[in-house]
């Protein structure tokens, strides 16, 4: 649980640098960008799977649709969401309705796996997208921008939620690297029709620098991480760590210089911080650890041993062995 929480927590605060960095790049097509990106991503993705010598894995026709429909929609889609909605609202209003994906994950990933959401990660998930909002700002926008925005969050709850029924068939590693591979045709696709054939150009020796950085550690390391933090915490757990990709952004913009934090910066990553912190306390359990039974007046503490997986005490172990009993026993 702590080094998956680790995980989840290490992939979103990289996630969210890569604002920051996104800016030195501003100059590039944001679509042959990203499929750069990917393509990179992809292939260092794809030779560490070489390298580990997994064993082979037969994708089947649902995994093979899973996959598609995750580059389509997590990758390729978000971000052709993303870019058409900055064409009609702001960043802190696009940044807000993004900003809700913990409580959507909260709610709807219990539900694809036949289970209720649990009511404290809800409300934990509430409070982390309420910092997300206050960190971005309540921005304003046209209407056609709020429903681009609506977009880019279905997308990229899809991103998680596509990958669940993949993770335990094919690991986070392939599940990583295959949907990258497959949104680059996407992408480029995409920008040769939106950005022209003029966008695919080769980036000068500083976009190649940032590229790079976006490929190989806001993609490559953070969709690893991520993904195996999902498999081993859960759709609505791990959710509430995206709340941490505006406070990647808001460190990163500091630690280079770029701005300075305001108070609305510093409420939302606090806000976001005790979200994240209540979503993953157990709730009704006793941190003191199970009460042991009190020993009757008189009788000798047992040495404790281990049987069928519960750890009892030797006289207990005795009352339940089968057989005639004595009537030091009974």
């Amino acid at each position: 649980m702590r080094s998956a929480s680790v995980g989840a927590a290490s992939a979103m605060l990289l996630v969210g640098t890569s604002t920051a960095v996104s800016a030195t790049i501003a100059d590039y097509p944001v679509l042959a960008g990203q499929a750069l990106r990917y393509a990179l991503a992809a292939a260092i993705l794809l030779l560490v799977v070489r390298h580990q010598h997994l064993p082979r894995v037969r994708l089947t026709a649902r995994d093979l649709a899973l996959l598609a429909a995750l580059s389509a929609t997590g990758l390729a889609g978000f971000n052709l969401f993303l870019v058409a909605a900055t064409r009609h609202a702001g960043p802190a209003m696009i940044g807000t309705v993004v900003g809700a994906v913990p409580l959507v994950l909260a709610l709807v990933g219990p539900l694809t796996e036949r289970r209720r959401p649990a009511p404290h990660t809800v409300g934990a998930a509430l409070v982390v997208a309420l910092g997300a909002a206050v960190a971005a700002g309540l921005g304003s926008g046209s209407p056609a921008g709020l429903l681009l925005s609506l977009g880019a969050l279905v997308c990229e709850v899809a991103f998680s939620l596509l990958a669940i029924p993949l993770l335990p068939r094919i690991g986070p590693l392939r599940v990583a690297a295959y949907p990258a591979a497959l949104s680059v045709p996407l992408l480029l696709a995409a920008s040769l029709a939106l950005e022209g054939p003029g966008a695919l150009r080769l980036p000068a020796p500083g976009e190649a620098a940032a590229f790079t950085y976006l490929g190989a550690i806001v993609t490559a390391a953070a969709f690893f991480l991520w993904y195996d933090a999902l498999r081993r915490l859960g759709a609505d757990r791990a959710g509430l760590f995206a709340g941490l990709v505006p406070v990647g952004a808001l460190l990163t913009t500091v630690a280079l210089g770029l701005g300075r934090a305001g108070p609305a910066d510093v409420i939302g990553a606090l806000l976001v911080t005790a979200g994240v912190v209540l979503g993953l306390r157990q709730p009704g359990r006793d941190r003191r650890g199970p009460r042991r039974p009190r020993a009757a007046p008189g009788a000798r503490p047992g040495r404790a041993r281990r049987t069928g997986g519960r750890r009892i005490t030797a006289d207990a172990a005795e009352r339940l062995t089968p057989g005639p009993r004595t009537p030091q026993s009974a």
